[in-house]
């Protein structure tokens, strides 16, 4: 069976690397990056870390506004897909690599895989939120992290092909603390480690400089990994690091060393969806800077606490260390595996 896997965010490399290392002698797969993050930290670094292939097409199509975005990968992604001809295509996720290759498929007659299908955040303002309902109502296997977001499709009218096989992201932090591949940062000292990167949060002077006050009155340092639109947004307005004396900012980091700033922080305070995961595995509580969550389970025994309009709550809530983590959330770090053997057995009754 012949995949195509549709790769082009940061996130979407992570989930990748568990899935190429489950396909080897089983699937052949084809690996096709869009090039929607195309700045060093946030991606070739993950292939040269993890030690993934390199990818069989580099697009280099980021930049420029969803539309535009969206309709220059499914302009290039049907001329891939018309000298390939794969049996089917994986997407993972919810960007908008993730929805350009599940319509060019679907479009094409070519069967979709979703991984990490049934994630809802009920916020029809987010862009991903878009993306993955599309996806998941073109998709022929539609796999998903949790009882819950199996439960989402089924209000949906989606039940066919349904599978909770867990979640991918697990799979590789087993791999990662297994091996002992976890980086240590260079800091001794107490901190916060920050990610954000979301419009919401970051697009608007006021907000922003809101958020940047409230982590610089914290009472430990924050660390702050300052993604590149953040950064931009730093220029636009006239902000300077150096007015935040309690916040030290660094680059993107790869992943082992990401994963690193959150197992040896205080706790993790991000807007990304795939973080919150990984704080939960590595029980780290978290701070959600949003109003919502698609990671719906994390938010049990006060693991992750959503936090949007009232910041100065955040400080409250770090304070609260009675947190529960569930060991057995999303899986047994399996899902790749099970994902292969599924699509196995399909090609084999449709031979």
């Amino acid at each position: 069976m012949k995949i195509a896997a549709i790769i082009g965010a940061r996130p979407q490399f992570i989930k990748h690397y568990p899935f190429e290392l489950a396909c080897r002698g089983k699937l052949e797969l084809i690996t096709i990056h869009t090039g929607q993050h195309f700045d060093e930290n946030m991606s070739s670094v993950f292939f040269d870390q993890l030690g993934m292939s390199k990818p069989d097409y580099l697009l280099q199509l980021g930049g420029g506004g969803h539309g535009a975005q969206t309709g220059k990968m499914m302009e290039e992604l049907e001329k891939i897909f018309v000298i390939e001809k794969p049996d089917a295509v994986v997407v993972y996720g919810d960007t908008n690599s993730t929805l350009a290759g599940a319509l060019v498929a679907s479009k094409m007659g070519i069967s979709i895989a979703h991984i990490e299908a049934g994630l809802r955040s009920y916020n029809r303002a987010m862009p991903e939120e878009i993306n993955r309902v599309l996806t998941d109502h073109i998709s022929e296997w539609l796999f998903t992290p949790s009882d819950v977001s199996k439960a989402n499709l089924a209000k949906e009218g989606i039940v066919k092909n349904v599978y909770v096989i867990g979640d991918i992201m697990k799979d590789l932090i087993i791999y990662t603390s297994d091996n002992n591949l976890i980086k240590k940062p260079s800091y001794d000292f107490p901190y916060y480690y920050i990610t954000l990167h979301r419009p919401y949060n970051v697009d608007e002077k006021d907000r922003l400089t809101k958020v940047l006050q409230t982590l610089n009155n914290l009472d430990k340092k924050a660390i702050f990994a300052i993604h590149p639109r953040t950064r931009n947004a730093f220029k636009q307005y006239g902000l300077y690091e150096d007015n935040f004396a309690n916040i030290k900012f660094i680059d993107p980091q790869p992943y082992f060393e990401n994963i690193g700033y959150i197992a040896y922080s205080e706790a993790l305070i991000t807007d990304s969806g795939g973080m919150q995961k990984e704080a939960y595995w590595l029980s780290k509580k978290c701070i959600t800077v949003r109003s919502e969550t698609e990671w719906v389970e994390t938010l049990e025994g006060n693991a992750n606490v959503l936090v949007f309009h009232d910041l100065d709550a955040i400080s409250l809530h770090l304070q609260n260390d009675k947190t529960v983590f569930d060991s057995s959330l999303y899986g047994e770090g399996k899902s790749c595996s099970l994902i292969v053997d599924i699509l196995q057995k399909s090609s084999t009754k449709n031979q």
